[in-house]
């Protein structure tokens, strides 16, 4: 199993704004075959240090993440997280 997980600081942290993109990354679920699993997490500390959003997707395989990062639906998600975010950072482990 692959863990891949993503975190997202956004250009605009307000309330509307983060739930409306995870929202987005939600929409996710169900529509790629390779995806096993997905969570999706809301910040609540706020601290200087925070991300605004977590993404942790598992895989059976890293083809299967590779095939993830191509796919449209994934594609159209990485379209609208290029125009919110400010920063991301990820990391991907054998679980």
């Amino acid at each position: 199993m692959i863990t891949h997980i993503v975190l997202f600081k956004l250009k605009d942290n307000s309330e509307e704004s983060v739930a409306r993109t995870a929202a987005v990354l939600r929409d996710m679920e169900g529509k790629i075959d390779v995806l096993k699993s997905i969570e999706v997490g809301i910040d609540v500390l706020h601290s200087e240090r925070s991300y605004d959003i977590s993404l942790v997707t598992k895989f059976e395989s890293m083809a299967d993440l590779e095939a993830y990062q191509v796919h449209p639906v994934h594609k159209k998600v990485i379209e609208h997280m290029t125009q919110v975010r400010e920063a991301s950072v990820s990391v991907d482990y054998e679980s």
